[in-house]
């Protein structure tokens, strides 16, 4: 029996004007999106058109590829599809640094760029504007899947399918292309309503799940490495219930971190470049690693040599057993760790704590040893002056470096793609997600230039993001990494603008700040509706890495 419910809604009537593009703009409001991040180019111009008679909030950057950073990081605050509108050629390539990024970092971003016309497409030779000889090509190496289209019925299946793959498990981002014709031309279809593309579930194999689930039960020395999949699953409770049940020490990778409470008994925190850290690590019997390849950063440099049985759980299938033998599980890392939290048999051990606290307390000496008390004063400032639930975004910086180990919470940076420039514009992605909450960016002056048009679209959209830059005048870890290794450097050395006279001139509040003043100008600027600046002159050092014999 059929009811009145079950019966399809007739189709409305194309309306007079409706294009291409607005079949697009149609399928991405379907989808749920509510806000689109790009830079305009003539063959993108249809896109731009329908966006004008819709409901979807636009926020244009200066640059793509600081786009791009917006919408990573409006994806990761948001757990969807971000979508990102380019150009055809120059505009698109510009882009790509910014998807490398998504792509390491597993970020959902929906880049949807324009195409020559589709007469010229795949050819190379018609003297197109902007024309590549295959511009799909260029994307393949970089994103998670390419969609194109050529005729405007495919739109909307294109782009649910590139929708459904950037956030299924693991997300990433994906490229759709359109010509321009196809944008331009007029839509005789009928309007798009919602359109389903829910991410298929990524559940881990029973099997592996039962075995996984006796090792840990069996272990004596069980630890867990939770990764950025923890965070991007939302698994931090299921991650505490397992923990818990077995009691077994956690530390977070750098993309990590904010997936296990910092100050737990159980917690290592995330000093994984020293080696107190990497030795507790490699004395596992049993080593459980959740949404992370042990890849460069979390295994110390691949100094990492695991002598216990490793358990691998990771969406990315690529990455399973890619540097250590494991027992791989291809799940998502909630559904995992809700599967070996009811799998596994409560073990009691009331020295896993107290071997916690002989790390975490050799990591402090070691760090305590050395002439940082400048470095620390600048990290614990920022820190003091951010409110609890204010995002923060990092560019690869010192500062940052030290944000890794010693930041106690979630943070997000470049450090997958190891990009400069993502901090600001990132922050400005996460203050269009979160307009009533503060955001804090974090620079070096060398990042801070890759940026710097960006003040335009923070005082444009007026976003509630702090920007930090931290002055010491050139490229400071590229400056330590070459006079520790060849004892001289070249081209670190920048000459700079006057940051605050720079960020007054776009309309945006700045001041210069000293060590001392740092926390209260700080807190001030993000107290502050709008964009501000805070400018810390100083030169910051790494500290050095340890070597046990």
């Amino acid at each position: 029996m059929t009811t009145s419910t079950d019966i399809p809604a007739a189709p409305q009537a194309p309306a007079a004007g409706r294009i291409g593009g607005d079949l697009v703009i149609e399928t991405l409001s379907g989808l749920g999106a509510t806000t689109v991040f790009g830079v305009p180019g003539q063959h993108a111009l249809g896109l731009f058109d329908a966006l004008r008679r819709s409901a979807l909030r636009y926020v244009g950057l200066r640059v793509e590829n600081n786009a791009g950073f917006a919408a990573d990081a409006y994806g990761r605050l948001t757990r969807t599809a971000a979508p990102l509108f380019l150009s055809t050629g120059p505009g698109a390539l510009m882009s790509l640094a910014a998807l490398q990024e998504a792509a390491a970092a597993s970020a959902p971003v929906l880049a949807i760029s324009s195409q020559v016309p589709s007469a010229g497409v795949g050819g190379g030779r018609h003297g197109y504007l902007h024309e590549l000889r295959d511009q799909e090509a260029v994307f393949r190496g970089v994103v998670k899947s390419v969609h194109p289209v050529r005729t405007a019925s495919q739109i909307p299946s294109a782009l649910a399918a590139a929708w459904e793959s950037a956030l299924t498990a693991p997300h990433g981002p994906v490229y759709v292309e359109i010509p321009q014709d196809v944008l331009l031309a007029p839509a005789s279809l009928p309007a798009v309503t919602a359109i389903d593309a829910r991410p298929r579930a990524l559940s881990p194999r029973p099997e592996l799940t039962y075995t996984a689930a006796e090792l840990l039960t069996r272990a004596e020395r069980p630890v867990i490495v939770a990764g950025g999949g923890v965070v991007r699953a939302d698994a931090a409770d299921e991650l505490l219930a397992l923990a818990e049940k077995v009691n077994a020490p956690v530390v977070c990778t750098f993309g990590g971190k904010g997936a296990f409470p910092w100050e737990h008994p159980l917690s290592l925190q995330s000093w994984l470049e020293d080696r107190h850290t990497t030795v507790f690590l490699e004395n596992a019997d049993v080593l459980l690693v959740v949404g992370s390849g042990l890849g460069e950063l979390s295994s110390n440099y691949h100094t990492f040599a695991p002598r216990g049985r490793v358990v691998q759980v990771e969406a990315d299938a690529g990455k399973l057993e890619s540097n250590h033998p494991a027992l791989g599980i291809h799940a998502d890392a909630r559904l995992a760790l809700e599967a070996l939290a009811v799998a596994v048999d409560k073990r009691v051990d009331d020295t896993a704590a107290v071997r916690v606290a002989g790390v975490l307390a050799a990591v402090r000496e070691r760090i305590g040893g050395q002439e940082l008390a400048l470095e620390r004063q600048v990290l614990k400032a920022v820190r003091d002056a951010l409110p609890v639930d204010a995002p923060s975004f990092w560019d690869m910086t010192i500062l940052a470096y030290w944000a890794w180990s010693a930041w106690p919470g979630p943070m997000h940076s470049a450090q997958g793609a190891g990009g400069l420039g993502y901090g600001f514009p990132a922050a400005l992605g996460a203050a269009a997600a979160a307009p009533d909450t503060p955001v804090l960016a974090v620079s070096g002056d060398g990042g801070a230039l890759y940026s710097i048009a960006e003040l335009a679209t923070a005082r444009q959209e007026s976003l509630n993001v702090t920007w930090l830059i931290v002055d010491d005048g050139g490229y400071g870890i590229l400056r330590e990494y070459m006079a520790d290794t060849f004892g001289a450097t070249e081209g670190t050395e920048l000459t700079r603008p006057d940051f605050v006279a720079l960020a007054e001139s776009f309309g945006v509040p700045a001041v210069s700040t000293s060590p001392e003043a740092l926390r209260d100008d700080l807190a001030a600027a993000l107290r502050t509706p709008g964009p501000n600046v805070v400018v810390l002159p100083a030169l910051l050092r790494m500290f050095a890495p340890t070597h046990l014999d």
